[in-house]
């Protein structure tokens, strides 16, 4: 009988799929490295709160590293490390391989924006002696999570002149920071009456900026006269100039260590940044591929990818012409022999909440980056959907370098679903797949993510840029 018994069990080792915890798959090095990795991850996030930070911080680093600003027209030769910057709101990374540029790229795509609220072009007003700002939230988000929380303001002001104005209030310890107000339950009784969807609208979203007056008891909005003054004051800016602003409030709060084990991290902004630094971290460490790796932070990704700075346009399309030609190739020649790590979240298994899943389809935390073959819904509705051949070719990737990784789909059939830039860059006959981190409270101003998975999505982007 025991023979029988190690039999199965030798039997059911080869046959099932392995789904140990990733803490088992890890050595005491690789855990320390892992830590190392996710304290540089956190610093990232709290410089990167926009797309524009995202980018600036993204600049500097691959600077550092002695990446160059790739102007046409520049010869280029294997080695050569570039970049070029798509309007401060988007970036592409690119390492000359040695193999010629028509065996294709390696190409990572990540996005920088996350859902937030967006002042409007005539935002500040004055209501019963209170200053306040008007807002328009940008991407998917519960509306009431924004309310009664610390929220920053970042961007930047066009004033009439032309001349710039970087805002940044909120972040040091020592700012000011803003709020938008919610009832007391105590007299929300007809609030709470309203659907989930309806608990805040989206024009009570209003975020609370001052409330003491300009010193003269004659003059009318004299609340909103002392913020324009203030202002005017530091900035040098009217209330016409907010017309040609890009303000962006976001939660105030830095990235922590979750848990008395500090696995896990919690920070606004995960998603898509998870991905998109271990992608930049790949790529400031690769060194000498033998295909070309491209690497694109791109914007717009919640609200569609539509606009130029959004992988809708033809930016990324182009540069890959431009080193193409470059190289003595061509763009089409190119993108056909490309691959692309798709490089965006999925939601991560919450025990909580269970229903929303298929527990034998879903990624969990500590289970690594999760390669997902389709994303979509309604019938995969909006998805790229990766064929057999390339899901083999990536499992066969990681598999032999030791990565940790799962496979999930976002929700249950009919449950809902979401889309990524994967279709987008498959659209260019491009092999694309997403490959991500799973991620709790995905969304919301505060995400978790575990820091198992955020190391095993760089070791992923690592790898596939060095093979």
């Amino acid at each position: 009988m025991s023979e029988k018994n190690s039999s199965a069990k030798e039997l059911k080792e080869k046959l099932f799929a392995r789904k140990k915890h990733g803490f088992f798959r890890m050595t005491e090095e690789q855990y320390s490295d892992c830590s190392s990795f996710c304290e540089d991850y956190k610093k990232f996030l709290d410089s990167a709160k926009t797309e524009r930070e995202a980018v600036k911080t993204s600049v500097s680093l691959l600077e550092a590293k002695g990446f160059k600003e790739y102007k046409n027209g520049m010869s280029l030769s294997a080695g050569d490390k570039i970049y070029r910057n798509n309007r401060g709101k988007a970036i592409i990374a690119a390492i000359i391989g040695t193999e010629p540029i028509e065996k294709g790229v390696r190409l990572c795509a990540a996005h920088i924006d996350s859902p937030r609220l967006d002042l409007k072009q005539n935002p500040l007003y004055e209501d019963n002696r209170m200053a306040l700002f008007k807002t328009h939230y940008y991407g998917g988000i519960k509306k009431y999570q924004w309310t009664a929380m610390p929220l920053s303001l970042h961007g930047v002001i066009i004033k009439a002149d032309g001349s710039e104005v970087c805002v940044s209030i909120g972040e040091d310890e020592n700012d000011p920071v803003f709020c938008i107000s919610d009832l007391l339950p105590h007299l929300a009784g007809e609030q709470m009456k309203r659907s989930s969807a309806q608990l805040i609208k989206g024009e009570e979203l209003n975020i609370i900026i001052g409330s003491l007056p300009y010193p003269d008891e004659e003059i009318n909005d004299a609340v909103k006269l002392n913020i324009l003054n203030l202002l005017f004051e530091k900035y040098g800016i009217t209330e016409s100039d907010f017309i040609s602003a890009e303000l962006e409030a976001v939660p105030a709060f830095k990235a922590k260590d979750i848990g008395f084990d500090r696995s896990m991290i919690g920070a606004y902004g995960h998603d898509d940044r998870v991905c998109a630094y271990p992608a930049l971290a790949a790529t400031l460490d690769c060194e000498n591929p033998a295909h070309t790796v491209v690497t694109v932070l791109t914007d717009k990704e919640e609200t569609g990818s539509d606009g130029n700075t959004g992988l809708c346009s033809d930016y990324l399309r182009f540069f890959i012409e431009d080193l193409a030609e470059a190289l003595g190739s061509n763009g089409r020649t190119v993108l056909s022999a490309s691959e692309c790590l798709s490089a965006d979240v999925n939601a991560a298994f919450d025990p909580t909440f269970p229903d929303v899943n298929e527990k034998n389809n879903c990624a969990y935390i500590n289970n690594g980056v999760c390669v997902t073959k389709f994303t979509g819904a309604r019938g995969k509705s909006g998805t790229s959907d990766a064929s057999a051949e390339f899901v083999g070719r990536v499992r066969r990737l990681l598999d032999s370098n030791n990565v940790i990784w799962q496979t999930g789909e976002l929700g249950r059939v009919d449950g809902g679903g979401g889309g990524t830039v994967a279709a987008y860059i498959a659209n260019m006959n491009v092999d694309t797949i997403d490959v991500g981190v799973p991620v709790l409270s995905m969304h919301a101003p505060y995400e978790i993510v575990a820091k198992i998975d955020v190391y095993s999505a760089y070791r992923a982007f690592a790898v596939f840029m060095a093979d």
